[in-house]
């Protein structure tokens, strides 16, 4: 009997890499056909300093866009609500078509700087430039 058992726990000592081997084939694939999908642009950035801002303001037609820490907008001095941020940026773009600037107040969140990004970049504005207030 000790023989017939021994014989049993021969049989489970090798490991079956056929089932190891299919896996990392179909991750493989996966990842050559996700590898271009991750080559996208997002937006180009340029962080300038304080004197480079206003240099810029009084050379170029800029869009300045105000971020308080409460979240509300500036756009061109005027109070602009968040849904209508959009709309408030296209009008603005035709008449300063160089860009712009994104004043940002030091304790406002993510979200609402993205989202000037976001209406920016959905307006077709190339050149934005992010700097603190």
């Amino acid at each position: 009997m000790s023989i017939k058992k021994r014989k049993q726990r021969d049989a489970f000592t090798e490991i079956n890499i056929t089932p190891l081997t299919d896996i990392f084939l179909v991750l493989l694939i996966i990842m050559m056909v996700i590898a271009p999908l991750l080559n996208n642009q997002g937006l180009n950035l340029a962080v300038p300093t304080q004197q480079e801002a206003q240099k810029q303001e009084k050379e170029f037609k800029i869009i300045t866009v105000d971020v308080s820490e409460t979240g509300q907008y500036l756009v061109e001095g005027r109070d602009v609500a968040a849904d209508i941020l959009l709309a408030a940026i296209k009008q603005a773009y035709q008449e300063k078509k160089d860009g712009l600037l994104i004043k940002v107040a030091q304790e406002s969140t993510h979200e609402a700087v993205v989202r000037v990004m976001d209406a920016a970049q959905t307006a077709g504005i190339a050149s934005i430039s992010v700097i603190e207030k």
